[in-house]
């Protein structure tokens, strides 16, 4: 059945006007718990299974199944409820507005308007009276953000044969790869003393500032010479920076937080060794340079296996609705996709364009939510049977 815009429209609007900011990322952020519960009221009317499954307190992911008659694959529909942002646009980020064929709102794009298309797919597949072979999974998950808590959760489980992951890359497009990334500190110590005794103190922040410059060259002479071909070129900036305690005082410290990509083949073990390189060049010009990196958070790289049968699903679908094939295309940034194709399901993602992710104005294309609903939902058919 076809998607109409004003409800999606609708729905999309009521979830924007939920707060589900992802605490692990924003101070005094709510979570997930109101997005969970609305979707949860509008599922249970459906005769689907239904599980609320709290991933941690309060922050639940939700799932839907709609059994099929057997002896077809099962497939999993993945989008994420929760957010990040608002800090500067307070008071109307979550006061949705309608601009032309743009819903602009916090986590429009990213992820409410996959999480709306994705209900509103399920809700017309059981309005067509169709009986599916294989299961259909829905999952409005958790967390996705920053540990991806509610993805490793929703794999162990619920799996299924496949999933399509639904994020904002752009009508058409089917992310086939995707980096992973490190969130890392690179930790710089030297000798704490008073100001006027430069024959004991050692200025952590000084040497860091070589550290910096030298990450800087990795970044301009491989990664930025040498991207990958899809994915683009790795990820690298700096994040965060800290240390010293006074104006007085030599340093004794200094902590820089990075962001780094690794791509498919590579770890980030590898990147490890690149920075802890990088202090062996520091270190033969001066020897009592003391450094270390600690990884924070790593999540690896994603690259479709086994996914022939779905991408022609996909492919198909595509042409019907959109008149021309799709695009297999990575991306820089990464996403759930990663776990599920980790898990051994044979994973793709597809989604509308949306824009200022993340920022003041965050936006999403109606209509191409409406396309994406209809090549899911015909895709949903040919795959499950």
């Amino acid at each position: 059945m076809p998607i109409v815009r004003a409800e999606l429209e609708a729905l999309l609007s009521e979830l924007v006007s939920i707060d589900s900011r992802n605490p692990w990322l924003i101070e005094n952020g709510p979570g997930e718990g109101a997005a969970a519960r609305f979707l949860e009221a509008r599922i249970r009317a459906l005769p689907v299974e239904v599980w609320v499954d709290e991933v941690e307190p309060g922050r639940p992911n939700v799932v839907a199944r709609l059994r099929g008659a057997g002896g077809g694959p099962s497939l999993c529909l993945n989008a994420h409820t929760d957010t990040v942002g608002d800090a500067s646009w307070p008071g109307r980020s979550m006061d949705p507005v309608i601009d032309g064929d743009h819903l602009v709102g916090l986590g429009a794009a990213d992820d409410k308007g996959h999480c709306a298309i994705a209900l509103l797919v399920l809700e017309s597949i059981v309005a067509s009276r169709i009986r599916l072979r294989g299961d259909l999974v829905c999952a409005w998950t958790m967390d996705e953000e920053a540990t991806s808590l509610g993805t490793q959760d929703l794999v162990v489980r619920h799996p299924t044969d496949a999933a399509i992951v639904v994020e904002p890359f752009g009508l058409g497009r089917v992310t086939v790869t995707h980096q992973g990334f490190g969130w890392l500190d690179v930790i710089v110590r030297g000798r704490a003393a008073h100001g006027s005794a430069p024959d004991v103190g050692i200025d952590a922040i000084s040497r860091m500032a070589e550290v910096v410059r030298r990450l800087d060259r990795l970044e301009r002479e491989r990664f930025s010479a040498c991207p990958h071909p899809l994915n683009g070129k790795t990820v690298y900036h700096a994040s965060t920076i800290a240390g010293g305690s006074d104006y007085a005082t030599y340093p004794a410290s200094c902590t820089l937080g990075i962001e780094i990509g690794t791509q498919p083949g590579e770890t980030i073990e590898a990147r490890v060794r690149d920075i802890e390189a990088i202090f062996e060049e520091i270190r033969a010009e001066m020897p009592d340079f003391d450094a270390e990196v600690v990884v924070k958070l790593h999540r690896d790289p994603f690259e479709a296996r086994g996914h022939e049968v779905l991408w022609e699903a996909i492919a198909a679908s595509t042409r019907e609705v959109l008149g021309r094939d799709p695009v297999a295309a990575g991306e820089n940034a990464w996403m759930d996709a990663a776990l599920m194709q980790g898990a051994g399901i044979a994973t793709l993602s597809v989604g509308a364009t949306g824009d200022h992710l993340h920022a003041p104005d965050e936006w999403v294309s109606i209509p191409e939510l409406v396309s994406v609903g209809e090549i899911l939902e015909r895709t949903i058919l040919r795959y499950c049977g």
